[in-house]
């Protein structure tokens, strides 16, 4: 068994009518569409339900999928405490979409109590998958329920692990549906939630169209403006649930669409219709994305090869981390150096020196590189797998000088240092988002744990970057 069946379903606390009242009845037809959604899982003889919420824990650079035994949540914060469900988790379904999320290059982090406990997160149901569950229940379907937060990865990577549930369930032999919980623009009507932009009705419009005939593809490739001017948060956990369907022709019917709240609602039930080889979207992707990470690769400078062949040695367990029989005169100087690691665009880590420690530019790299993979107490150990995805930058820092004033700073082309005392803060030039010296050297500062008042020296550097 795996997927046996799928959907889209909205979920605005104002359709329950414990919080909405006579509002509700406003969305008569989407908590109508949300009912019959939940017969056809009934019907379809699923043993679990995956449910992908736009509102969990979401990461930059992974999916967290909740791991403790059951799971529960209220909708108290919406002045409905006695919503409240608790539902068993399936523990061994959560970890073979691990180990299958991982052969398929995606990052799954379980969230158990200790990890929650570590990032400072709380396991309670989210909106997100408390009120589709409300209608879910009302519709006779008690599950086992692996709740799942989408992630800020790039679409292959959420179709991948939408690919990866399926593959779980198959490995099991367990009939599973995974449902997408999302709504789509929020920005339909002057005075919306996020404000009116006529892409709006457009984006929603598309969707439908899309969603109706299945066309994942044409869901993946929507222009980028008009996805943004939409304000929306369901086009990621669509993409996640149709990766569920890969290689699968899928029935595709849109339930209902309504907005009266300036808020796009939509339901869609997608049934799996036998295979389909023209279908299988994930091998194409995958290509895809190889091929660009061999290109992009064969590309890098002489300084960013040397940050990804000392990786390459570290993970192998080799003393030595690069060659230094063939040194370029022009970095057999030393000098500070910063290696910056990116995953499908996300910082994954970034460690340099401003002083020199080593004896030459190349050494400064090499010690670096694996420094910023493996001992950034921001994220998590660099693996080895991870390797082909990195994209790695390397800043060469000149000599800093001190200034005295912020008319002296320029954050596209110089970096700055802000020093108290003991404490000292730094930021590199020309950052994505970093677009003013003052937000530069209040970034530095709250690096460095100086007060936004405290009296600090300041100082700037330039830098030569190697892509």
């Amino acid at each position: 068994m795996s997927i046996v069946y799928g959907g889209i379903c909205p979920h605005p606390p104002i359709m329950v009518p414990e919080v909405g009242g006579a509002e509700a009845d406003k969305v008569i037809s989407s908590r109508r569409a949300v009912l019959e959604l939940g017969r056809r899982v009934k019907e379809s003889g699923a043993e679990a339900l995956v449910l992908i919420s736009p509102h969990g824990p979401v990461f930059r650079d992974g999916i967290a999928v909740t791991a403790v035994p059951a799971v529960e949540g209220d909708l108290g914060r919406f002045g409905a405490s006695r919503v409240r469900f608790k539902v068993q988790n399936h523990l061994p379904l959560v970890e073979e979409i691990k180990g299958r999320a991982a052969e398929l290059g995606v990052t799954v982090l379980p969230l158990d109590a200790k990890t929650a406990r570590r990032y400072g997160l709380d396991l309670e149901l989210d909106h997100g998958t408390m009120v589709p569950l409300y209608f879910l229940r009302e519709a006779g379907l008690h599950l086992p329920l692996v709740p799942v937060a989408m992630g800020l990865l790039p679409y292959p990577r959420l179709y991948a692990f939408g690919a990866a549930l399926a593959r779980a369930a198959q490995n099991l032999d367990l009939p599973v549906a995974v449902l997408a919980s999302g709504d789509m623009s929020h920005r339909l009507t002057p005075g919306a939630p996020a404000g009116f932009d006529p892409r709006g009705k457009e984006f929603d419009r598309e969707m439908a169209r899309l969603v109706g005939a299945a066309d994942i593809q044409g869901i993946m490739n929507l222009d980028a403006a008009l996805v943004d001017g939409a304000g929306e948060c369901g086009l990621r956990p669509v993409i996640i649930t149709f990766g569920a369907f890969d290689g699968l022709a899928v029935r595709a019917e849109v339930l209902s669409y309504e907005g009266p709240f300036g808020v796009g609602y939509m339901v869609a039930a997608l049934a799996p219709a036998g295979p389909d080889p023209r279908r299988r979207l994930l091998e194409k992707l995958t290509g895809e994305e190889k091929k660009a990470a061999k290109e992009r690769i064969n590309k890098e400078s002489f300084l960013v090869r040397v940050a990804r062949r000392s990786l390459e040695n570290y993970f192998a367990g080799r003393s030595r981390l690069y060659d230094d029989t063939e040194i370029p005169p022009e970095f057999a100087r030393r000098a500070g150096a910063f290696v910056s690691l990116h995953k499908h665009g996300q910082l994954r880590g970034c460690i340099g020196t401003v002083t020199p420690r080593y004896e030459h530019v190349v050494e400064e790299v090499a010690r670096n590189a694996v420094s910023a993979a493996v001992r950034d107490p921001r994220f998590y150990p660099v693996t080895e797998d991870e390797l082909p995805d990195l994209e790695i930058s390397v800043d060469v820092l000149a000599e800093p000088e001190p200034v005295d004033g912020l008319d002296k700073l320029d954050p596209k082309k110089y970096g700055v240092i802000v020093q108290s005392g003991r404490r000292q803060g730094l930021l590199l030039p020309d950052l994505e988002g970093v677009d003013t010296v003052e937000r530069q050297v209040d970034i530095a500062r709250q690096k460095a744990g100086i007060g936004p008042h405290e009296p600090v020296q300041l100082y700037r550097f330039e830098v030569k970057r190697y892509h």
